[in-house]
């Protein structure tokens, strides 16, 4: 067990085994993200409200929910328009 230094802010990890994890490096919002069909629902949000410039991105993922989509065509934003064309016409061609 990690030891408090006397007068310090906090604990003095001995071991390795103590220490706690780094905190894991800030999320980089990029295209790829979010295209990616592993990222995170909350994150695919932040990006559909707050991220104009990547909404055109994010039809492209598999996992982009109806109401993910149609937030971001209410939204809207550089791009998007087209974007959600693509994807509807490639729904399109798809149809028996």
């Amino acid at each position: 067990m990690g030891r408090v230094e006397a007068g310090g802010s906090g604990p003095i990890h001995t071991r390795a085994e103590d220490a706690p994890d780094p905190p894991k490096p800030p999320l980089v919002l990029t295209p790829a993200l979010a295209c990616d069909p592993d990222t995170d629902q909350d994150i695919l949000w932040h990006i559909a409200r707050e991220v104009p410039e990547l909404r055109r991105w994010l039809p492209a993922n598999p996992r982009a929910t109806p109401e993910l989509l149609e937030t971001v065509s209410q939204l809207g934003g550089p791009g998007v328009a087209h974007s959600l064309g693509l994807l509807l016409d490639y729904l399109d061609a798809r149809q028996p």
